[in-house]
């Protein structure tokens, strides 16, 4: 009889059971099915060999164990539960990135490149931030942003000015205005001045047709002698203010191209020195023949 059979039969065998036939022994195990097969706690100072079969030890895992486990505890001792698992940190040897489904920061996060920010607050980039595939934000303080693309999701954009001629408008796509015969210059902060100088035709004659240039709005005429008004070009619509003064005895007469009221033709003064004023406005040009409304304010003392 060996010593192990004597030790069984000295002890209970609930408590160590003895398997001669496959050598086994069992503590706390009536049918033992490893050489020592304990149920229980195993209390010991040390523990030798590759503990490949133990579980649930906390011990690293390989990086080719399957699904992972990031452990972050503080305990030095005891059994560890708390565990992130593949599902939510991910590690890819390839590129070199760790992914995570959420990140909470109470402090400070110092990064150099990221793909995507969803802030609830202020972001302060260091070197600009790019929107889309081409469009920027400039460093901090620059207060310049530059978008590409067509932009129409964006508000608040002024896309044209609204232009009239004549009282209709020819537009609102408009992005330039030009202005001729004005000076313009530019002024402090970006202000630009635009001058429009009224044009006037000084015509002295001293005597024969006065032809007024109707490319200006306004006309001075010093008359002298026998004196006829007529004109040239125009434009439908606009209007036009006739100065007539005279000098030394003048007859002063109008073209086929202005019409009276009630067909009836104003006589000006014929005195040295008189002054009248006509006005008028164009009601057609071209070859069905000039017409212009007119009227007379005569003899202004």
């Amino acid at each position: 009889m060996s010593r192990a059979v004597n030790l069984a039969n000295l002890a209970d065998t609930s408590v160590i059971a003895i398997d001669s036939t496959n050598d086994r022994v069992g503590i706390g195990s009536t049918q033992p099915t490893e050489k020592l097969d304990v149920v229980g706690v195993v209390s010991a100072t040390s523990f030798f060999g590759d503990g490949s079969n133990l579980t649930n030890t906390g011990a690293s895992l390989s990086a080719a164990s399957g699904a992972q486990r990031v452990v972050v505890t503080s305990l030095t001792s005891g059994t560890m539960t708390a565990v992130g698992t593949d599902a939510d940190l991910a590690w890819n040897s390839t590129t070199n990135t760790l992914s995570a489904t959420n990140i909470s920061v109470s402090g400070t996060l110092t990064y150099e490149d990221v793909t995507n920010v969803d802030s609830l607050g202020i972001i302060t980039a260091r070197g600009g931030i790019r929107i889309g595939t081409g469009g920027t934000v400039g460093p901090v303080g620059s207060g310049i942003v530059t978008y590409f693309g067509d932009g129409s999701n964006l508000t608040g954009v002024v896309s044209g000015i609204e232009v009239k001629s004549s009282g209709s408008s020819v537009g609102t796509s408009l992005t330039a205005l030009n202005f001729s015969g004005a000076t313009v210059s530019a002024g402090s902060a970006g202000i630009t001045t635009v001058t429009i100088a009224a044009g006037i035709a000084t015509n002295a004659y001293s005597g024969g047709i006065v032809t007024l240039d109707l490319s200006k709005n306004e006309h001075k005429v010093t008359a002298t002698g026998i004196t006829t008004l007529t004109v040239t070009g125009g434009t439908e619509g606009d209007t036009h203010i006739v100065r007539v003064i005279n000098s030394g005895i003048t007859t002063v007469g109008f073209s086929t191209y202005f019409l009276f009221p009630s067909g009836s033709v104003p006589s000006l003064p014929t005195a040295s020195g008189a002054f009248s004023q006509i006005s008028f406005q164009v009601n057609r040009v071209g070859a069905a023949g000039t017409q212009l409304f007119a009227t007379a304010a005569v003899n202004f003392s």
